[in-house]
């Protein structure tokens, strides 16, 4: 495993440099990284944030579910990335993750992310999608629970080669979980695609939710896809397109 890490970790170095033709803020982008609720290789994944001189992250595991936005006044991150399943958040939270994106925080959400707050229906709204944990509803529609396969091998296509979260990616292979039966919702620009039959066709998209900026990556299960190049090249050019200005126009 540590053989492992150090050779993620030199590969994302050159990740970083690859993607420096790619337009960054002129400052650090201040990165809150947060999980919970689900298992995961900690130090592989946190490998993913590491060796990009621009990008400086925090990880936050939730122990109470959300408690990260219970208090907002003294607010510092640029970009959110949730890769946490965790489910409880208060009227008051649900607000203050609204205002948060009002001000132009950016959000990365990651692979089982997705299935996060499956009591809040506006967070649906904010990511552009639902995977459903049990048979629900949306837009009046009864929906069979989502599912999932571990362990598929599938191609990912570049279906927008010209956004930045994409820029510079060809079409890759990979190794990880596949989701299905999700529900997507419109008006989301899809940026990456697959034709493999375990999986639903749209694995990236971004959209606007408010004033932020809001990127969906499907992949991202465990040490084999976080130790893909283009993989990290991807996490890496969402969480820059993200923050948008943010880091450049301090408030």
């Amino acid at each position: 495993m540590k053989l492992l890490v150090t050779a993620i970790g030199i590969a994302l170095l050159c990740v970083c440099c690859l993607t420096s033709a790619v337009a960054r803020p002129a400052q650090n982008t201040k990165v809150a990284v947060v999980t919970g609720g689900h298992g995961f290789d900690k130090e592989v994944f946190l490998s993913l944030f590491k060796g990009c001189p621009d990008i400086e992250y925090v990880h936050l595991p939730q122990k109470d579910h959300s408690e990260l936005l219970e208090d907002i006044s003294d607010w510092s991150y640029d970009v959110i990335v949730l890769y946490n399943m965790t489910q409880e958040i208060s009227e008051k939270r649900r607000q203050n993750f609204v205002q948060l994106l009002d001000r132009s925080v950016g959000l990365v959400v990651l692979h089982h992310a997705i299935a996060a707050f499956q009591d809040w229906p506006e967070f649906q709204d904010i990511i552009g999608a639902r995977y459903f944990l049990e048979e629900g509803t949306t837009g009046g529609v009864t929906r069979a629970k989502s599912g999932y396969q571990h362990d598929v091998d599938f191609t990912v296509h570049v279906e927008d080669r010209d956004h930045p979260v994409t820029r510079g990616l060809s079409d890759f292979r990979v190794h990880d979980e596949t989701y299905n039966n999700w529900f997507l919702a419109s008006g989301n620009r899809v940026l990456l695609t697959t034709d493999h039959p375990a999986s639903d066709k749209a694995l990236c998209w971004v959209r606007k939710f408010r004033n932020a900026n809001v990127c969906y990556i499907q992949m991202g299960h465990g040490p084999s896809i976080f130790a893909n190049e283009s993989y990290r090249r991807l996490v890496v050019q969402s969480i820059r397109w993200a923050a948008g200005d943010r880091a450049v126009h301090k408030e």
